[in-house]
């Protein structure tokens, strides 16, 4: 016999798996430093390589003013203020995206709890049926 609360629970975590589970299992696949680190590590990355395009657009942009320049600017002094730039660039990208990794991480846990709940009760309810066409049997 078909139990409707059984097939609704069952299809509402197919769909929860085929939308957005696959996702959140990954993610809860990592430990929380483990997710955060790798994430707020591949930021760090792409911060980086959107600094170098950035600056080097700004130095393309008017490239002759710059090679006429080079010879009265303090090198130096270029450096440090690029590297100090970056540093910035990047500490203050890399701390948006701890902030954003930790909520996704958070979100991905809870929404998990709630589906390994819905199994349990799943499971339960296949426990009560059975037990019921036992004891009818008998």
């Amino acid at each position: 016999m078909l139990n409707e609360e059984r097939i609704k629970l069952m299809t509402k975590m197919a769909c929860y798996e085929a939308d957005e589970g696959k996702k959140n299992v990954a993610i809860g696949s990592y430990f929380r430093g483990d997710y955060i680190g790798l994430q707020v590590i591949k930021s760090i990355i792409s911060g980086t390589i959107a600094f170098v395009i950035i600056f080097a657009m700004y130095i393309l942009y008017d490239f002759e003013v710059f090679m006429a320049d080079i010879y009265k600017v303090d090198l130096f002094a270029l450096a440090k203020n690029v590297i100090v730039d970056y540093l910035i660039f990047t500490a203050a990208y890399a701390f948006v995206s701890y902030g954003v990794y930790t909520y996704r991480y958070a979100k991905a846990r809870r929404s998990l709890k709630i589906y390994y709940n819905n199994l349990k009760k799943l499971s339960y309810l296949y426990d009560k049926e059975v037990k019921n066409r036992d004891y009818k049997e008998i």
